[in-house]
């Protein structure tokens, strides 16, 4: 039996880019004919110049953060602002919701999410039954996961949350090969048939997602016989990266065009620096594109050991939106960027916020090559202008910055 979920994983890595760019065109001009929103983002851009990573890093970034905005200003005449390419009917068998309330639509193909990929990787094969214990409610984190395993050509049990001690039995009686759902519920899970005295000899693999999964806790289950992998998806664009057996990073999902941006612009960052993940779907129902996820991660150097030559991202690495409020003002990423750009000196900058709570004190820490008279006083200035705050500016030399993704820290106390 195969490692691989198809030939796609192992393909000549130029081939795979080349593929990617191939349909980049048509899927933006898919995006701008077929949603009123990208018709607008997109006004009088040529789709078929885009046919490079540079051409795509110029167009406008779509972010996460501002589709409940979008979706409350647009619901009563465009559902779900205008993003998808699909409508109600019999194209569109499911909606869900994310917290906000985002609704996302589901469309008709197999494996919509592409979740098939993650579930293989996992060790799931044909003919399993896999207990599924994501929400079926409301959210799409069930439906994901159900329909990549019915892709592999598993059974599912639609165990959902709660009801710990009934999870248990079912899992007892079934005798599944393996868990689907969140490692912390897993955990639960097992502490209760350890408790009443029910073993669950078949509980041997688990896929996990929505929540870190830390090497302590990847040590807890393996001394109780479960293999358990993790994954990353969002609700909007399904699988972006998946874990395999040689547990270095995650590697991306085919389909998926990753950028990893400086927070706060759309501009790529150096391989390895952290940064926000954006995302491009080649999805025709949902064709988001340079998609702004939220999160931070990295591009890690080489190919995986597990033979999958797709690019392999460091994982989760935390939050991209570190609006912070000072001295009564909210300060956003966006702002700092701002302020950097205006001096082509500028490699990197990072806003340090200090003090306690009503005495805040803002440091901007910026790598320079090569600083010239007066730059200090004048990054000051443009800090001033653009925050409407008085900080203080520290010229650091290139590579001296933390790579941690920040924009602002928040480095108060709150005791």
């Amino acid at each position: 039996m195969s490692d691989f979920y198809d030939a796609l994983e192992t393909r000549e890595p130029g081939l795979r880019e080349a593929t990617l760019l191939a349909a980049l065109p048509s899927q933006i001009a898919h995006a701008q004919n077929a949603t009123p929103a990208f018709a607008e983002i997109l006004r009088g851009l040529d789709a078929a110049q885009i046919t490079s990573r540079a051409a795509l890093a110029r167009l406008p970034v779509t972010r996460k953060s501002e589709l409940y905005t979008l979706q409350k200003k647009h619901l009563q005449a465009q559902a779900f602002a205008g993003l998808s390419a699909i409508q109600f009917g019999a194209s569109m068998p499911r909606v869900f919701a994310s917290p906000g309330p985002i609704y996302e639509p589901e469309g008709r193909a197999r494996d919509y999410w592409r979740m098939a990929r993650a579930i293989y990787a996992a060790g799931f094969r044909t003919g399993e039954l896999i207990h599924n214990c994501f929400s079926y409610h409301f959210v799409p984190a069930g439906s994901m996961m159900e329909t990549g395993a019915h892709a592999v050509g598993c059974t599912v049990f639609a165990g959902g949350t709660g009801q710990t001690e009934q999870q248990v039995h079912a899992i007892a009686q079934l005798r599944p090969a393996g868990y689907i759902g969140t490692p912390s519920f897993l955990k639960i899970i097992l502490e209760k048939a350890a408790e009443i005295g029910v073993p669950l000899p078949s509980m041997r693999k688990a896929m996990f997602g929505g929540e870190a999964f830390p090497p302590s806790l990847r040590d807890w289950y393996l001394e109780r016989g479960v293999d358990g992998y993790q994954c990353y998806a969002t609700a909007d664009l399904g699988l972006i990266a998946y874990e395999t057996s040689a547990r270095q990073g995650l590697v991306l999902g085919e389909g998926v065009i990753l950028e990893i941006v400086r927070p706060g612009t759309g501009d790529p960052v150096p391989e390895g620096e952290v940064g926000e993940v954006v995302v491009t779907t080649l999805n025709p129902d949902y064709p988001l594109i340079r998609f702004a996820t939220g999160d931070l991660s990295a591009i890690l150097p080489g190919t995986c050991p597990s033979g999958r030559s797709n690019t392999r991202i460091n994982g989760w690495l935390g939050r991209a939106d570190q609006t912070t409020k000072i001295r009564g003002m909210f300060v956003h990423p966006e702002q700092i960027a701002d302020v950097a750009k205006r001096f082509p000196g500028i490699l990197r900058a990072r806003l340090v916020v200090s003090g306690e709570m009503a005495n805040d004190a803002m440091q901007l820490q910026v790598e320079v090559h090569g600083a010239t008279e007066g730059l200090q006083d004048k990054i000051v200035q443009a800090l001033r202008e653009v925050t409407k705050l008085r900080g203080d500016v520290s010229l650091r030399s290139p590579g001296s910055l933390p790579n941690d993704g920040k924009v602002i820290e928040d480095a108060r106390s709150y005791q």
